[in-house]
């Protein structure tokens, strides 16, 4: 009877501190949210091609760089798209935080349960469903395309549409992986949608390796043409194949 009681108590109290850590969970991501939405609303936006949004109509993956998330993040807002997010526990709270902007979940990455999420995915494009996705995500490399998104668009046969945002007046996380960047209140900000990039339904290893890196210069360069917009002349990553510059 004592040991059993004591079992009973060690589950009750591991309960607890679940109960508790959600309700902590819950709250960082009410309150990150609405950070965001009214950082957003005072934004003072640019935004081209808007005309290529209609490869939406009938499924499309968009992608932008991880660290340039918060943006598009409200651009999609209630718009009932998609979300392919960790498995981690990081990735809870950016679930929960997706889910206030109206975005609906599937938990997976092109890392630990990745095949399995991306698979998921492929069959919602399929349907005509509309993805939002990093895919240097969740952990890097920065500005590195990891697989998933490369099946998910060989599955189901809808266009990676890339996405090119900054903005003037902003905060950086230089120390995180992927530099996040937060504009500050009443910036100008820009958001560039690139032309649709479809991807063949099968290739060899080397084909694949060439549509990769060529969807991460497409990514690049609209990023970069953003951050000229912006005012932002420097920027660090590549534009031009390899053999280009040869």
């Amino acid at each position: 009877m004592e040991e059993n009681s004591g079992t009973e108590q060690i589950t009750n109290t591991v309960s607890e501190e679940d109960l508790r850590r959600e309700k902590k969970q819950k709250r960082l991501a009410r309150l990150v949210f609405w950070f965001a939405r009214c950082v957003q609303l005072t934004l003072r936006f640019k935004r081209l091609n808007l005309e290529r949004m209609k490869y939406a109509e009938t499924g499309a993956i968009f992608v932008t760089w991880h660290g340039r998330s918060f943006i598009p993040a409200g651009e999609f807002r209630n718009k009932g798209y998609w979300a392919l997010v960790s498995l981690s526990k990081d990735g809870a709270l950016q679930a929960r935080i997706f889910t206030h902007f109206g975005f609906q979940i599937i938990r997976g990455s092109t890392g630990r349960g990745g095949v399995k999420g991306a698979l998921q995915m492929a069959r919602k494009l399929r349907e005509g469903e509309v993805l939002a996705f990093t895919p240097d995500g969740p952990r890097g490399p920065s500005h590195k395309v990891q697989p998933g998104v490369i099946m998910m668009a060989q599955k189901s046969g809808a266009p990676i549409i890339p996405l090119g945002v900054s903005a003037a007046w902003r905060v950086e996380f230089r120390k995180s992986w992927d530099s996040y960047m937060v504009p500050l209140p009443f910036s100008r900000a820009y958001f560039i949608v690139g032309e649709p990039f479809y991807v063949p339904a099968s290739m060899s290893d080397d084909e694949r390796d060439t549509v990769t890196e060529q969807l991460e210069i497409a990514m690049n360069m609209l990023e970069r043409d953003a951050e000229l917009l912006a005012g932002r002349t420097a920027y660090g990553w590549p534009v031009t194949p390899p053999e280009a510059t040869l």
